[in-house]
């Protein structure tokens, strides 16, 4: 699953600155799973689900028939299973080779579950447990639920119903095993509407017409798998497809009227099913993968990895030539990346319990990023690492972090587990551990994972003994450090000295923290680091152990103590080294000058070094610097410029200042796409043009207005690339006019894209009426159910009191707006931005309504928050005194 974050850090805001069923390997009894967490009594275990279902989409609602076959391990008084917002009609069991016997059926909401009792103890033994049930068809993205778009063609509004299962909500389709350790196979068959296409995880191998405008669709045999893998869609589709390998097909399916949108996602798809057999050593073992475009978004999540048929929302999917932007290309591109990596990483290979979750998403995060660096090497996606480690360290450096392998108990506590610990953190130190055993190797334990594993579930401790076994003696200590410790490491330069062309690099670990640094300086927890440290010369690695130690490298140049920047550690040199590392930053690796200035930013955001050096190395990346390089430090710029907003006239001198680096780039880009410019240089293009919008630049506010005006004239004149950019600066300065048109060009649509995206616009103005009033049309039907939450959300980016305000006020109603994983998280991130001392208050009084075990979202944003207000006028001074400097 690809996430969307919704919980800005401190250190960012500041410083942002098919094999058949006989070939399966059958998986552990899961009755014996000791030591695995489970909501069900460990009594039974299914083996094969039969389910069928007849959805009334204009109801939304849905009937349902499910036989579980199961075996009983222990004599057991019930049959205990999941199962939320089912009403149980009739449910009957039938042991193996005898008569069907009728069931009590007791629901408990609270726990989620349906408990079957008999007239007499269950005996071990095999069943089949048969029950017919009718469900509710959501409005949100929890188990099956309803979207509404557009037609491409007529423009009428149409519905597509799809399926959203991870984590816990299989059991909203029909009463399931619903763990990731119950692994079974699927037989799904549904009741549709003749004219309808439905979409699951197997092809179709019947279709049978009932008449009367309806036909049962019935899907393969699924391979064995957990079930919240398992996926229903059904709506007005068309497929376009292609060979991905032998015997393997890739589909991409999207709403009718898509023409050519889905070609880029499906050349970019296809060669990705061949790629990830041959690295992991297991082919592909369904005969089709299809990615279903799902015309509406979540504040939870972009994309689930459902076995078979991936469900992605339209605007990461679809390459729309009218609104498509450079940076949506690429995500198109890493998303379906992620997604296919969990066929291995996730679907074939499962982890027992949440805890784990990071063995999926951790490790999808990194594959997407290598796999993109070998289909697309030009697009500098490695650099991406940079960014993601710092996005992990933002809440990692927080008291209220929590390890990469977490003890997770309840649904509440799931939910919060997609987060960017297990995505970023886990993607850093996969990365890190990839490095310390060397490619080959690591790739050598992953292909004896999966061989040893496949249609099964695993603990971590599983994925390292394989990784060792293959050649890396000692990964299962370092491996075991940085996976069950919260926390970032502070590896401290202690001495540095050079003699005849050699470095003795003098080293200490500590502790870093945002929020805890003196408590921890004093009681730092330690960890086996790997270094690899660089000297101008050859690096060398080597394990810091035991809090300090010497490490001699080739070179007396400037000396780079986490080269590459593939080590998950904060580096904290001396001022002497931070000077010749200034020097040398034009001059230094791409991803060395990336890490370098987020290191050194976050330290002194935290305390542990005045903000002049961090500045220093910012202000030595030169203009001409590699694009993605180039991107991150005038975003920075732009961090820092956003933070001096009751200083107007120091915020122009910085504004000066980034336009005399920068604006130089913008004008040898120019404003408009090039024939053949690469994609790094596409985005940069997009990314100094929002950069001075933001920052009141007159030429490029000027040049949005111009362009915004040619829309009176010709609605399409604003198609391509820049499409999202310009009218993004167009609505921050809206006039009552320019919010009215953009509601007009929202409303006359019939791209559920454009629709979502000039809707989210609205509530986009600096003008707090105007954000006002987005917020009162986000409450309405106007804007589509999936909509709303993103224009409150953009509301909130600029008038975040008002608008976490509102979302209190009308609490019932935004939480509708929302998918139930992210309720808590949802209305607490609308203050992230809020340099209010009073809201501190609000969010305590929050907390105070929601369960305990679901709330450190708001923790975060309290904790957050609370650091930023102290260091928010240390920055505003450092970066002054900076500013005052640099003039003399």
């Amino acid at each position: 699953m690809r996430t969307i974050s919704l919980v800005s850090a401190l250190a960012l805001s500041i410083a942002c600155l098919a094999v058949p069923a006989t070939a399966q390997q059958a998986p552990a009894n899961p009755s014996a799973a000791a030591g695995v967490h489970t909501d069900l009594p460990r009594v039974a275990h299914p083996s094969h689900y039969a389910i069928s279902i007849t959805p009334d989409a204009t109801n939304l609602t849905f009937t349902g028939t499910s036989s579980v076959d199961l075996e009983v391990t222990e004599a057991s008084p019930v049959l205990t299973l999941h199962a939320l917002d089912l009403k149980i009609a009739s449910a009957t069991l039938t042991p193996a080779g005898g008569a069907a016997m009728p069931v009590t059926v007791t629901m408990d909401a609270a726990s989620q579950t349906a408990r079957f009792a008999a007239a007499q103890p269950l005996a071990p033994g095999k069943y089949r447990l048969d029950t017919t049930y009718s469900g509710v068809i959501n409005t949100q993205a929890n188990g099956l639920f309803a979207l509404d778009y557009p037609d491409k063609v007529t423009g009428k509004d149409v519905r597509g119903l799809f399926t959203q299962f991870e984590a816990p909500d299989a059991r909203r389709f029909a009463p399931m095993f619903d763990e990731p350790i119950y692994k079974a196979t699927f037989d799904l068959s549904a009741v549709v509407p003749s004219n309808r296409m439905a979409i699951s995880n197997m092809p179709t191998i019947k279709e049978e017409d009932l008449g009367k405008g309806l036909k049962r669709v019935t899907f393969g045999t699924s391979p064995k798998m957990s079930s919240y893998l398992l996926f229903f869609a059904l709506g007005d589709f068309e497929r376009m497809a292609k060979e991905a390998a032998p015997g393997v097909q890739a589909g991409i399916v999207a709403p009718r009227g898509s023409g050519e949108q889905p070609r880029f996602a499906l050349d970019e798809l296809a060669p990705l099913i061949p790629y990830y057999s041959e690295y992991f050593g297991q082919p592909y073992p369904l005969p089709k993968l299809d990615n279903v475009a799902a015309p509406g978004q979540s504040q939870f999540f972009s994309a689930m990895e459902n076995w078979g048929a991936i469900l992605t929302f339209e605007r990461i999917l679809l390459n729309d030539p009218a609104i498509t932007s450079a940076s949506a290309r690429q995500n198109i591109v890493t998303t379906q990346a992620h997604e296919v990596a969990h066929q291995w990483f996730g679907n074939l290979v499962t982890m027992a319990w949440w805890e784990d979750l990071w063995l999926n998403e951790g490790f999808a995060s990194w594959m997407e990023t290598k796999a993109t660096a070998h289909f697309h090497p030009d697009w500098f996606p490695l650099l991406g690492r940079v960014e993601g480690r710092e996005a992990a360290m933002g809440l990692d450096g927080f008291k209220t972090t929590h390890p990469i392998v977490q003890e997770i108990k309840t649904v509440d506590e799931t939910n919060q587990a997609f987060d960017a610990i297990t995505y970023q953190k886990g993607e850093a130190v996969i990365s890190m551990l990839e490095s310390f055993a060397g490619e080959t190797v690591w790739r050598d334990g992953l292909r004896a994972y999966m061989r040893d594993h496949k249609f099964a579930n695993t603990r971590s401790r599983d994925l390292w003994q394989a990784v060792e076994k293959a050649g890396a003696p000692g990964l299962t200590s370092v491996a075991t450090d940085f996976t069950t410790k919260p926390g970032i490491p502070l590896v401290k330069v202690t001495g540095l000295t050079c003699r005849k062309g050699v470095s003795t690099v003098m080293l200490e670990q500590g502790e870093f923290s945002i929020d805890r640094k003196d408590q921890v300086a004093g009681q730092p927890q330690q960890w086996k680091v790997p270094l690899l440290v660089s000297a101008g010369g050859e690096a060398t690695r080597t394990i810091l152990d035991g809090g300090k130690g010497t490490v001699t490298v080739n070179g007396c140049g400037p000396v780079v103590i986490n080269a590459g920047q593939l080590g998950y550690y904060r580096s904290l040199y001396t001022p002497k080294m931070l000077a010749s590392l200034k020097t040398a930053m034009p001059s230094l690796q791409p991803v060395d000058q990336m890490g370098l200035i987020a290191d050194n930013l976050a330290l002194s955001t935290s305390g542990y070094q005045p903000y002049a050096p961090a500045l220093d190395l910012l202000a030595a990346v030169p203009g001409n610097a590699n694009p993605v390089v180039a991107s991150s430090a005038f975003g920075r710029y732009v961090g820092a410029w956003r933070t001096l907003e009751k200083d107007p006239a120091t915020q122009k001198r910085l504004a000066a200042k980034v336009a005399a680096t920068w604006k130089p780039r913008l004008m040898t880009l120019g404003f408009d796409p090039k024939a053949n410019e690469s994609l790094p240089d596409a985005d940069l293009r997009s990314t100094l043009i929002s950069g001075f919008g933001t920052m009141g630049d007159p030429d490029v506010v000027a040049e949005a207005r111009r362009r915004f005006a040619m829309l009176a004239s010709n609605p399409k004149a604003l198609d391509g690339p820049q499409k999202t950019t310009w009218l993004n600066i167009v609505a921050r300065n809206a006039t009552k006019a320019d919010w009215d048109a953009i509601r007009q060009m929202a409303a006359a649509s019939n791209s559920a894209v454009e629709r979502q995206f000039l809707y989210t616009l609205l509530g986009r103005p600096a003008d707090p009426a105007l954000a006002a009033a987005a917020r009162d049309l986000a409450l309405t039907d106007v804007p589509g159910k999936t909509t709303s939450a993103a224009m409150i959300v953009a509301a909130a980016g600029l008038h975040p009191d008002a608008t976490y305000d509102f979302a209190v006020a009308n609490r019932a109603k935004i939480e509708g707006l929302v998918d139930a994983q992210s309720r808590v998280t949802f209305i607490a991130s609308l203050a992230n931005a809020s340099n209010d001392p009073a809201m501190l208050a609000k969010l305590e009084a929050f907390k105070a309504t929601v369960p305990a075990e679901a709330s450190r979202p708001v923790d975060r944003v309290i904790g957050g928050l609370s650091e930023r207000a102290k260091a928010r006028p240390l920055f505003v001074k450092g970066l002054t005194d900076w500013l005052n400097a640099r003039k003399k």
